[in-house]
């Protein structure tokens, strides 16, 4: 495990020995353990590997931080070992691995990466950010930058994107959504949707709050109505989803998507 030591050298003076940060990898393709271990070595990490749920069970109580693959073989889930990580030790940072965004994401993992979008310079960036934090010196990484434009690149540039907290307070839009509300991307940043466009209440504030609380996801391919200001003769048919996230804050917040289905003429 982590720490900070002082030695006395030959001169009398003190000096500081840091230890290697402690990680664990947990993946149950072997060539994936192999290639992510290699490289972490090469910076300066010390690895313990795991393919299986019982095995990184095993090793939770060395360690200083672990990244998970969230889809294991046999039904099993790196989020099993972050929530027995967190029971266990919550003060050891969790990164969880993805290839897709499903319910399970948000929860007890400090940081979420997506594979295919996020390189390994995105892990060794947050691995240094939880090394920074673990030896009190301060995290330099912009959460939101580093992490809600990854879910961006997941979804698509066609697709409506907005990231807000459980009251609708926005945290990120991209510029999709800025086009289609008419303001720049950075007009949004601390504003609330519901006190911007009170019209939304009905539709949306509730949906948002029990989604953030429970943390199941909503989905309408049928919507018809207004994610912005109405269009006069037109109607569209939007897919939404909102799914939950742990926001930067640490706090629970909500991804709203949105893409165009139909677009219809109204005679």
């Amino acid at each position: 495990m982590y720490r900070d030591t002082e030695t006395e050298g030959a001169g009398g003076s003190s000096e500081a020995v840091v230890e290697p940060v402690r990680v664990l990898l947990l993946d149950d393709h072997p060539e994936n353990l192999l290639l992510r271990s290699t490289i972490l070595r090469k910076y300066g990490y010390l690895t313990e590997t795991a393919s299986t749920v019982e095995e990184a069970g095993q090793m939770l109580d060395g360690i200083d931080i672990a990244v998970l693959d969230y889809h294991l073989g046999a039904g099993k889930f790196g989020t099993d070992v972050a929530a027995e990580l967190r029971r266990r030790r919550p003060e050891v940072p969790i990164i969880i691995l993805s290839a897709t965004l499903e319910r399970r994401f948000g929860g007890v993992e400090d940081m979420h990466l997506l594979k295919g979008y996020s390189s390994i310079d995105d892990l060794l960036t947050a691995l240094r950010s939880f090394e920074a934090r673990l030896r009190g010196k301060q995290v330099v990484v912009d959460a939101r930058d580093f992490f809600y434009s990854r879910i961006n690149m997941a979804m698509g540039d066609d697709v409506v994107l907005e990231i807000l907290d459980a009251e609708g307070n926005w945290q990120y839009v991209n510029e999709t959504c800025a086009r289609l509300l008419e303001h720049p991307r950075e007009w949004f940043q601390g504003r609330n949707m519901f006190e911007e466009m009170p019209e939304l209440v009905p539709d949306w504030l509730e949906t948002i709050r029990t989604v953030a609380e429970t943390r199941e996801t909503y989905m309408d391919r049928t919507w018809r109505g207004l994610l912005n200001l109405p269009r006069r003769g037109v109607e569209w048919v939007w897919n939404v989803l909102i799914f939950p996230i742990t926001l930067h804050t640490r706090e629970t917040g909500v991804v709203l998507t949105a893409r165009i289905l139909e677009r219809k003429t109204i005679l």
